[in-house]
């Protein structure tokens, strides 16, 4: 399976944990099951710093309580390069976004925009399959770093493209300048502002995520959708309905 290990999956030397709040959804929704966390990232570089910052958000996701995945890119073939895009890594990326409920994204900025590899998993996760929409109605959290100063290029990208899989993007979002310094030899995140801001952008993710669970199908129902399957509205259980005619 193209899953990463998490190496250290319960060490955060970099939180303070007399600002911490371990389950910061609580009293928004559900919480009887771990809300499930696809993480991409978008360099396959040994030393790759978006997949370093998502797994210091992987991190921070389970220790929020929630169920992480870090999907590993590196066997992904193009799309079309394989009749009917039929390959495994390419299946399991499918299946883990139908798995989720929300996903991080996290890309380097090259040439001032996401990187191909980035790109390239967004590309294999069709609107509609077979009936079910791997994206559609899932929260999304985005991250970029930059070699040099900080830019806000690929995370302005990364919401482009989550408001066209119909997700829906957190207002929160993490941007790492000169990345390279931002990291020790053993790849775990130093103390910083940055750190920091992702420690929110966390937090955030898990709060929208939890508030969605009650109400995410209907924020997605669409009218055109109904049409086009030819489901009518049964006016005998949809509320609103109801409650027009009691208005009346």
């Amino acid at each position: 399976m193209p899953l990463r290990t998490l190496a250290d999956p319960d060490t955060l030397p970099s939180l303070d944990p007399a600002y911490v709040i371990q389950r910061p959804a609580l009293g928004l929704g559900p919480l009887d099951s771990a809300p499930r966390i696809l993480l991409l990232y978008g360099s396959l570089r040994e030393r790759s710093f978006s997949r370093l910052c998502v797994e210091e958000a992987a991190r921070l996701l389970r220790f929020f309580g929630c169920e992480t995945r870090i999907f590993d890119p590196s066997t992904l073939p193009l799309p079309d390069q394989h009749a009917g895009d039929d390959h495994p890594a390419v299946h399991e990326l499918r299946e883990l976004s139908l798995w989720s409920e929300g996903q991080v994204w996290c890309s380097p900025e090259r040439h001032g925009q996401i990187t191909g590899i980035m790109k390239l998993q967004i590309d294999h996760l069709p609107l509609s399959m077979g009936g079910m929409r791997p994206t559609q109605g899932r929260t999304l959290a985005v991250m970029q770093v930059s070699a040099g100063s900080q830019s806000f290029n690929s995370v302005n990208t990364l919401r482009v493209l989550g408001r066209w899989m119909r997700m829906v993007t957190i207002p929160n979002q993490s941007s790492v300048a000169k990345a390279f310094n931002e990291f020790d030899d053993a790849g775990r995140m130093k103390p910083s502002s940055y750190y920091d801001r992702i420690v929110d952008v966390m937090e955030e993710l898990v709060r929208f995520t939890v508030l969605m669970r009650p109400h995410a199908a209907q924020l997605v129902d669409r009218y055109s959708e109904r049409k086009e399957a030819g489901v009518p509205i049964d006016t005998a259980t949809d509320l609103s309905s109801i409650a027009t005619a009691r208005e009346g």
